[in-house]
């Protein structure tokens, strides 16, 4: 179980608190409008506060100093930038931000902000698959939402070893390119390639398939 807190009760808030709360995991949301922390402690069993994500008291209130990831998802690039500076100061394990407009995106790293997310990518689903599966670096949604090109750690003992053929391409995925971690160097896999402990693999997978696949893989 990892501690989430979010800033933001909008679309995509709401929903990602209410996926995650179902998941198991420990939700607190931040929210300013009364009506709407109304509807989220009704609904969705997480902690609702009612406040200002930017300040430090609300932030308080909420624990960050013990929150594993803290989701900056409000539609204002400010107030979200704001949030993370200060939350930066607890260290958590990742903070994510949605950024309005993507020359914001930059400055959101600059910051230390681990995953910036822009208005095409913020569906909710999105964002719990960065906070459940946080090996997984990168993640582009393909298509209607029914492929989904990850880039994954090569872990398990029972794929080191074999060759890109023998593992790949199969009717569920795809081994699409390599590397190793902090080279930046990126192969394109040839059948006898041999994938080695140390690797990250790109792989492209049908989202019903993702669970079994990643497993394979992942420790």
């Amino acid at each position: 179980m990892v501690y989430v807190v979010i800033m933001g009760g909008g679309r995509v808030g709401l929903k990602l608190a209410s996926s995650l709360s179902k998941a198991g995991q420990d939700v607190t949301l931040i929210e300013n409008d009364p009506r709407v922390c109304e509807e989220a402690a009704t609904n969705i069993d997480a902690l609702v506060i009612c406040g200002n994500g930017t300040d430090v008291k609300t932030l308080e209130e909420a624990n960050v100093k013990d929150t594993d990831i803290f989701v900056a998802a409000t539609g204002n690039d400010e107030a979200n930038l704001l949030a993370c500076i200060l939350v930066k100061d607890h260290n958590p394990q990742k903070i994510i931000a949605r950024v309005s407009d993507p020359t914001h995106e930059n400055i959101f790293r600059k910051v230390g902000v681990d995953s910036v997310v822009s208005p095409e990518l913020t569906a909710a689903s999105y964002l719990e698959k960065l906070i459940i599966r946080p090996k997984i670096a990168d993640l582009v949604i393909l298509g209607k939402g029914n492929a989904e090109l990850l880039d994954i750690p090569v872990e398990n003992p029972k794929v080191v070893g074999k060759t890109v053929g023998e593992l790949s391409p199969t009717k569920d995925y795809i081994i699409c390119a390599l590397y190793r971690h902090g080279d930046e160097d990126i192969t394109i896999p040839q059948q006898d390639m041999v994938l080695e402990e140390g690797f990250k693999i790109s792989i492209l997978i049908k989202t019903e398939a993702i669970k079994r696949v990643v497993k394979m893989f992942i420790q």
